[in-house]
């Protein structure tokens, strides 16, 4: 079979064989995307995406508005001061649109070097031990899933948020010391 009739296969064209019946694909079709915002002691913010949307600017800005309004009630105050946000290089985040809205919200950005998975705090600090909460079950609904991680992540104290952003503290460090070479 040619690349073009598998390919046509999943498009309903011209091949005569049936799209394979595999689970992971429904399971593939069928997941959502999350997002976290946190701090030294906490989870600020989960959102998310809805099946089939992608994240755009405007998606983005509303959530750092979101943002912006939890962290002046968690403060009680003004926070358009000390406030250092960090986030990867995704293209909803370098927009124009959102790097108005940042600074229209007083937050001050950190760089993220390009292609530096090693100082992603999703990945090598809140996801090692929520993949671990949920290894092994089968959930028949994101609902569940979402309960599982939300009740995780709540169940975190305060110190495991704070080492996180000492991790990453860490991290950033090695990264300049390395002249931007990939810290593991």
């Amino acid at each position: 079979m040619t690349r073009r009739q598998r390919n046509n296969q999943w498009s309903g064209g011209i091949a005569a064989h049936q799209a394979p019946k595999n689970s992971e694909c429904k399971n593939l079709l069928e997941k959502f995307t999350p997002g976290i915002f946190w701090d030294e002691d906490s989870i600020l913010l989960i959102y998310y995406l809805p099946k089939g949307q992608t994240i755009n600017a405007e998606y983005y800005s509303s959530l750092l508005v979101q943002l912006k309004d939890i962290l002046k009630e968690k403060c009680h105050r003004n926070v358009t001061k000390g406030v250092f946000f960090l986030h990867d290089n995704a293209l909803a985040h370098r927009a124009l649109a959102t790097q108005k809205k940042l600074s229209y919200l007083g937050f001050q950005c950190l760089d993220h070097p390009p292609y530096s998975p090693d100082l992603a705090l999703l990945v090598y600090h809140l996801f090692p031990g929520l993949k671990k909460q949920l290894k092994g079950h089968h959930y028949l609904s994101d609902a569940e899933v979402i309960a599982v991680a939300e009740t995780w992540l709540d169940r975190q104290p305060s110190e495991f948020f704070l080492s996180g952003l000492q991790k990453l503290e860490q991290q950033a460090k090695k990264y300049i010391e390395l002249c931007g070479e990939y810290v593991e």
